[in-house]
């Protein structure tokens, strides 16, 4: 299989015009994008996944609905669009995903890996029932739905019950906000 080849960004998140396979990425602590797409559907739900016990940070921890990495030369909605496919066998349009933000995640590890990552945030709606969709292995042990006041209750407890990273809590609480604003719209 053909190593995947990553952008390496600046702090400022510009392209540097260099490239670095995916597995050193992280060793390297390069800037990088990824992309987080965050379902939610009609009947005011978010679904979100499990991220896989072979996952070296967060094993088993429920979070985002789908994530990944963005390719050397790819484009973020083609990105979203190629993990979406990947993690979930879901396929939607570029133009179902809406942008909410960019958001900055900078950390260093015990395990040695460097996150220097720019989150870029997407949200859509579900248009599928989420008991069709197939977990990727090695990055997804399940999916469920849970409704907006339990998502309200994993951030008021946020750290406690396997449920997000506990330092990430404004940025849960800001996809939520925009999730509740769009159903809003609909």
């Amino acid at each position: 299989m053909e190593q995947e080849l990553i952008d390496i960004l600046t702090i400022e998140g510009k392209k540097t015009g260099n490239i670095c396979l995916k597995s050193e990425i992280h060793t390297h602590g390069h800037y990088h994008n990824t992309v987080h797409i965050w379902f939610y559907d009609t009947d005011g739900h978010i679904l979100l996944a499990q991220r896989s016990a072979k996952k070296e940070l967060y094993p088993l921890l429920w979070d985002v609905s789908v994530a990944g990495h963005v390719d050397a030369g790819e484009t973020l909605k083609e990105a979203a669009v190629r993990e979406i496919r990947e993690e979930s066998n879901l396929v939607v349009k570029k133009k179902h995903l809406q942008k909410i933000g960019v958001f900055e995640s900078f950390r260093s590890y015990d395990t040695g890996i460097t996150d220097n990552e720019f989150h870029h945030t997407y949200i859509c709606d579900l248009k599928t029932t989420w008991n069709q969709l197939t977990p990727a292995i090695d990055e997804v042990e399940a999916f469920k739905l849970v409704s907006f006041a339990k998502f309200r209750s994993i951030l008021e407890h946020i750290g406690v019950d396997n449920h997000f990273v506990a330092t990430n809590k404004t940025y849960y609480q800001t996809v939520f906000d925009a999730i509740v604003n769009q159903k809003s719209e609909l």
